[in-house]
This record gives C-alpha cells, sequence and structure tokens, in this order.
C-alpha cells in the first residue's frame, strides 16, 4: 500500500508536471527564437548564470581581482576605461575575454568598438586585441581577448605578480551613448611538457569541402555564449528576427579544421537591396575573436562563408594574423550570427530563415602535451555527445531535457489551454495509478 508520504510525493510531482506544461504553455518562444507571438523585444543577451558582478576602476590602483576560471559583470561607458587585476605566476598562459554587449538597436558606427589588453606592473603591454563592427553598423555583442603567454625567448610580461586588464571604449560622436553590459572571463593554460614545433607549415588544405549530406535539421541558436546551441558537422535550421544574434558553439579537437557557412532564406515579401544584411562572427575557446564575414540580401537566397581555418594547432598561435593566432586550442568554438535590424523596413518583422552549414575535415591528433589539466581547451566525449544532442552550453542532461520539451511543445503547436489539459490530463493518470496501486 502507498503511504501518506508517497502519496504526498506524487501529489507535489503531479502539481510540478501541471505548473511546468502550464510555464511551457505561456511561453511563445523557444529560448533564443525569433519572436513572441505578440511581436515583442527580442530576445536578451543570456549572461552567464553564475557571474559575479565587479566593478571596473579608473586607476589600476584600485583594479579589482578576476579569479581564474569565474565570470564577472560590468558596465561600461560610453568613450569609457576599466582596470581589472589578475595575479598570474611564471607558469601558467593566461587569457581574460570580454563580451561586449550593445542594448539591441542603438546605433553604432564602423569605428564603434572595445580594446582588451594584458598589462604588467610596469605598464608593458602584454598582449591585446580590438575589435569593431567595422562595415556592418548595427549594434550586435562582440568578444575580444588579452592574454599573457610564457615563453622561453621572452623577457617581457615573463615574471610572477599582479597585472592588470585594461577595457577601453571608442564610440563616435554619433553613436548611441548607452552603457554596454560586459562579461568577463579569465581562464589560464597549462604549459607543454616539452616544446613542440613553432613554424607554421607553408602548405595546408583550403579548398573548400562539398556541403554537409542530409538535409536540414532544426537547431535554433542560443542567445548568449552560455547557452549557445551545441553543433557538430551538418545542416542546421534555425530563425533569426531582424537584430537578433543567435549562438551556436562546435568542438573542434587537434588537427580538424572547420569550414562554415551560412544561408538567409528567399523571402516573398520584397527585392530590396540591404547591404552587410548577416554577420557571421567566429571566436575560439577563449572567447577571442578570429573571423568575421557579412553578406547583403535583396530577397533571394544569400549565402557567406567564414575564410578557410587553418587546422588548429598549437603552432597557430606563433601567426602575427588574427584569424591564424586564434585557431590555437581545441574545444568549444562559438559562431554566433547577427541579422541586420534594417531587413525589418525592407521585409517586415517575421523571422527569416537561416541554415548553417558545418564541415569538420581533417585527422584528429593527439594534444601537444600539455604539463597538467588541458581544462577547457580539449575535445570529450561529452563534449562530441553534447553536439551530437544539441545541448545548449547551459548544459547539463536537465538542460537537455528542458530543450528536449519545450521543441517537443513548439513543434506541436500546442496551445495554452491544450497544454494545461495535457497536464490536467498526466495528473489523472498518476492519480489514477496511485489509487489502483493503494487497492489490496
Amino acid at each position: 500500500m502507498k503511504t501518506q508520504a508517497g502519496i504526498g510525493r506524487i501529489g507535489r510531482r503531479a502539481g510540478a508536471l501541471i505548473a511546468a506544461v502550464a510555464a511551457l504553455g505561456a511561453v511563445t518562444t523557444l529560448p533564443g527564437q525569433a519572436r513572441a507571438a505578440d511581436g515583442g523585444a527580442l530576445p536578451p543577451y543570456t549572461f552567464d548564470s553564475t557571474a559575479q558582478r565587479v566593478q571596473g576602476a579608473a586607476s589600476s590602483s584600485d583594479a579589482a581581482q578576476l579569479k581564474p576560471g569565474q565570470t564577472y559583470r560590468d558596465t561600461l561607458k560610453r568613450n569609457g576605461k576599466a582596470y581589472y587585476r589578475v595575479d598570474l605566476d611564471s607558469r601558467l598562459n593566461s587569457y581574460v575575454s570580454v563580451v561586449a554587449v550593445p542594448k539591441p538597436g542603438s546605433k553604432v558606427e564602423s569605428g564603434d568598438g572595445f580594446k582588451v589588453t594584458m598589462q604588467d606592473g610596469s605598464g608593458t603591454d602584454c598582449g591585446y586585441q580590438q575589435v569593431s563592427f567595422s562595415s556592418a553598423e548595427f549594434a550586435r555583442p562582440l568578444a575580444a581577448y588579452a592574454r599573457r603567454i610564457i615563453e622561453a625567448d621572452s623577457s617581457t610580461c615573463q615574471t610572477a605578480g599582479a597585472f592588470f586588464v585594461l577595457v577601453e571604449r571608442e564610440s563616435k560622436p554619433a553613436s548611441a551613448g548607452d552603457d554596454w553590459e560586459l562579461e568577463i572571463r579569465h581562464l589560464t593554460e597549462q604549459p607543454l611538457k616539452k616544446a613542440g614545433p613553432t613554424e607554421l607549415p607553408d602548405v595546408w588544405p583550403s579548398a573548400t569541402p562539398p556541403p554537409p549530406v542530409g538535409g536540414p535539421k532544426p537547431r535554433q541558436g542560443g542567445s548568449g555564449v552560455h547557452d549557445a546551441a551545441s553543433l557538430t558537422e551538418g545542416e542546421w535550421r534555425s530563425d533569426i528576427r531582424p537584430g537578433q544574434t543567435l549562438y551556436y558553439r562546435v568542438p573542434i579537437d587537434w588537427g580538424q579544421q572547420l569550414y562554415a557557412t551560412a544561408e538567409l532564406g528567399s523571402s516573398a515579401a520584397g527585392d530590396e537591396y540591404v547591404s552587410y544584411a548577416l554577420a557571421l562572427s567566429l571566436d575560439n575557446p577563449a572567447l577571442g575573436h578570429v573571423d568575421e564575414e557579412t553578406v547583403s540580401y535583396s530577397g533571394k537566397q544569400a549565402t557567406l562563408a567564414l575564410g578557410p581555418m587553418r587546422p588548429v594547432a598549437h603552432e597557430n598561435r606563433t601567426s602575427y594574423n588574427e584569424a591564424t593566432s586564434g585557431m590555437r586550442f581545441a574545444g568549444w568554438y562559438y559562431l554566433s550570427a547577427t541579422l541586420n535590424p534594417a531587413i525589418a523596413a525592407e521585409y517586415g518583422d517575421e523571422p527569416v530563415p537561416l541554415t548553417l552549414r558545418v564541415n569538420l575535415t581533417g585527422t584528429k591528433k593527439a594534444g601537444p602535451g600539455y604539463d597538467g589539466d588541458p581544462g577547457p581547451f580539449a575535445v570529450t566525449d561529452d563534449d562530441r555527445e553534447a553536439a551530437a544532442s544539441g545541448t545548449s552550453g547551459a548544459g547539463g542532461a536537465q538542460a537537455a531535457e528542458r530543450s528536449d520539451t519545450m521543441r517537443l511543445v513548439a513543434v506541436a503547436g500546442i496551445g495554452t489551454g491544450s497544454v494545461l489539459l495535457l497536464g490536467l490530463g498526466a495528473w489523472t493518470l498518476i492519480a489514477r495509478r496511485q489509487a489502483g496501486a493503494g487497492r489490496p
């Protein structure tokens, strides 16, 4: 016979099921989906829920410390500067990344952007990266990183001590003066057990492979790095709304090579020309910027491709070319696609079909031989499983279960009332089973 406690647990579970299903019915879009049923605001950028608030200082002397493995949030004013501190040893490489998130729809110009620099105690620059909106003058998240690399033949930035990260925003006079939200990460990388190759091969595969086979599969992008949808090789279909940015992540192992294209589907709403209609960006596992391409749109299908990326290799970091240097370690690489908000003026605010085609070529190789845990700079069996199943960067079995449930409800097109009836039906079934189990 069921105990009273057991019955109570069943009741609570049934109630939770009803509440969860009702919530699904009330939700009109998937996380990161193109639009709400009422044409409401775009989904906001999804920040890491574990991020700690930190305030950048006007002087290095007052800089707050960033700890390895932690994520932080801050804001950056127009033409503002912010200092942060990292305490480094003389053994590990260090990366501090910044994702800058402007207010959606805010006015930006080509020169608007930011620079992030790592400096030692004497003010010497150790490594920096600078990014801007360039010719695609519409607001979207931008990522860049600063770094301190241990090098046997270098005499700068090699000693242990306090280092400082400087984030500098540049805004043109006509640009919006809104604060930018910042998502900041500090990662460290182990040294190698023994030195590897330091020269890049003169010849490497650069021919575009044939497109993936099997046809497009639904895989809606996330709204930030934290909830980026996982992809493996294949053809993936999403919907993207004007002004929206969708995030994806692809695990790329040592020796593998990424080819990625994005295609905007045709529209029956018109044939007006929109320049820089879609921007596709690639960032590496430390969230350093690697590459960005754009394509125009005139109502017909339009395709862009990222430039051929070198196979992932430790020696890529010796290159001065940003796209080559960025392919310096294995791990999750992030693709982000942003649709120009100007599309809405010409074609309306309806979602536009977006297809991503991902090829991974090359033979997987053993890592370079880290002297310790590679951390995020490796591809695990769990990563490959997540890529195959589409688990978001927010991750885990629970996230996958929630994602599958949401996808089921969305595909079925169940309305709020029907969903509630489904929940009540589930509760009734549980109650009947409970009653049957209680009979002698």
